[in-house]
């Protein structure tokens, strides 16, 4: 990445967009200090993240990446992870609103189903969703979704987004997705090509614009 720079405001959804290896994971990443950086600044809150303790910053991000990590234990205890004292009703809400509670309503056991090793018994975007329930429950203040959806049809995708839609209030959330119909309802996108950023600004902005992103979405 050079001369990269852009903000996520809080309450806002913004989305990042490019080809392949342009670098919208990598962007993700150092935003949740996974690496550091060589030069410039990452702020959270007004706050140089390379001064925050990463065990500390890391309670602040609710993360889902496009390789999901699922454990041996209930459907409950895995999307628990994302806060280990939520009551049953609060698992629910979670996924209801990531669109999981039919499926896993209908496993054996229901919540209390025994998924297997990283979710074996499971299809992709059933692993995704669960995901993104375990995110919604930790409820943090920084949201980043990496390619989230990419398993899931555009119905699921639609409903998913909504869900977050109503969690997200005075949040800042990051969607990185390759498939544009994620990303349009987004409050700010940003175009990275080559490590940099192309161009920035609303869907209706960019589509004007008639740039790279409105060339991607047609």
């Amino acid at each position: 990445l050079h001369n990269v720079s852009f903000t996520a405001r809080q309450g806002e959804i913004t989305a990042l967009v490019g080809p392949s290896g342009g670098g919208k994971s990598t962007t993700a990443k150092l935003a949740a200090r996974f690496w550091d950086i060589n030069s410039g600044k990452i702020t959270l809150g007004g706050h140089d993240i390379s001064n925050i303790e990463p065990e500390t910053l890391l309670k602040n991000y609710a993360v889902v990446f496009q390789d999901v990590m699922l454990f041996n234990a209930s459907v409950a205890d895995n999307i628990r992870i994302g806060k280990r004292d939520a009551t049953d009703e609060q698992v629910r809400r979670v996924a209801r609103l990531a669109q999981c509670d039919d499926f896993i309503r209908r496993m054996p056991q229901g919540y209390d189903t025994v998924i297997g090793e990283n979710g074996e018994t499971l299809s992709g975007g059933e692993r995704q969703r669960i995901s993104i329930a375990r995110a919604l429950l930790k409820d943090a203040p920084v949201i980043l979704l990496d390619e989230a959806t990419a398993s899931l049809d555009a119905e699921n995708e639609t409903k998913i987004q909504a869900g977050i839609s109503e969690l997200v209030r005075n949040k800042t959330v990051i969607i990185i997705a390759h498939r544009m119909r994620t990303v349009l309802g987004a409050d700010h996108i940003i175009v990275l090509s080559g490590g940099t950023v192309m161009e920035q600004g609303t869907p209706d902005e960019l589509m004007a614009h008639n740039g790279t992103f409105a060339q991607m979405v047609r």
